[in-house]
């Protein structure tokens, strides 16, 4: 696929109040020239005064669709947060098309993405093993496939694409949690690591009790629990620029931010088969979501040479011998 060829699957386009970062997705969306555009936007915080004019902007911005497009909007007037917003957005395109591709306002793609999207979710339309298709690899130069992609349980949403099919098992409520948190389900899901189970508990429990504001943790769980994979392309085809003082999640700059975005060889590779990547995912958990060994050992090494020098200080002070 060229990147003047226009783009048959629907393409979904997630905005709020940053112009700056719309404007690059944008422009990468505006290149493929999707048929059906659907542009999902919150409205202004009350409480920030700059957010009225800023959603304005950005709503200008998407609204300069110049080519036969069919185009959906829908621009909320008050502002209902990160999880409502993302959810309900969605909830609507798949109430009217059976797959779509979804991209952030601060998630920009090679132009590779598109076809890589599209034809994964042609290609696994009736396979119910696989529920996402993801544009993010958090290997780190790791080469984990001599295929174009490989199997993972890690939904990434930095650039991704579903089915109506799997996007109807996500539940705000997470009415499963208390299930699977007392049956011990987790240790089944994640290989009885016991460092990713105590990760992903708090973060659950957290969301289940409403003290983070995320619709991504939700769909992931939604994932997990019908053991739903997700494809990963062997390079990473998104960059998330969004890290920032005015992000809503991604405030602080870690190791996955701003990736470079590289192009996918075509034709794809598949593989024979439908088999998740344990040593990917081992790697993913340690060094993207949750803490690595070698991290924990450093930070414990810090803490006690501070604490230490602390001592030293202290005693020196007091004039111990």
């Amino acid at each position: 696929m060229n990147p003047s060829d226009d783009l048959e699957t629907p393409v979904v386009f997630i905005v709020f109040n940053r112009p700056e970062t719309t404007r690059q997705v944008f422009e990468r969306i505006s290149r493929i020239r999707p048929k059906t555009l659907f542009l999902i936007a919150d409205g202004p915080r009350p409480e920030k005064p700059d957010d009225p004019e800023r959603c304005k902007e950005v709503r200008k911005i998407v609204q300069s669709v110049d080519w036969d497009c069919d185009v959906h909007y829908d621009f909320s007037d008050e502002n209902l947060g990160t999880q409502k917003r993302i959810s309900s957005g969605l909830d609507r395109v798949f109430s009217e098309v059976e797959r779509a591709i979804i991209l952030e306002d601060d998630c920009v793609p090679d132009y590779s993405f598109f076809p890589y999207c599209a034809e994964l979710l042609e290609r696994y339309q009736d396979d119910c093993r696989v529920m996402v298709i993801s544009g993010d690899n958090f290997q780190f130069g790791r080469h984990r496939t001599s295929y174009s992609y490989y199997f993972s349980r890690y939904n990434h949403c930095w650039g991704w694409a579903t089915w109506q099919r799997a996007w109807r098992f996500y539940d705000d409520r997470m009415d499963l949690w208390p299930t699977i948190c007392n049956g011990n389900w987790l240790d089944d899901i994640l290989d009885n690591d016991r460092r990713a189970v105590a990760y992903w508990h708090r973060i659950f429990q957290s969301v289940y009790e409403r003290r983070v504001d995320s619709w991504a943790y939700r769909w992931t769980f939604a994932c997990w629990i019908e053991s739903g994979l997700t494809a990963l392309p062997q390079r990473n085809l998104v960059s998330n620029i969004g890290f920032g003082s005015d992000a809503t999640h991604t405030r602080h700059r870690s190791r996955s931010s701003a990736i470079p975005a590289q192009p996918l060889e075509f034709p794809l590779r598949h593989p024979p088969f439908v088999i998740r990547d344990s040593h990917a995912d081992h790697f993913t958990q340690g060094n993207h979501f949750g803490t690595s060994l070698s991290k924990t050992a450093k930070r414990m090494v810090i803490r006690l040479l501070s604490r230490f020098a602390f001592l030293r200080f202290e005693s020196a002070f007091r004039g111990d011998k």
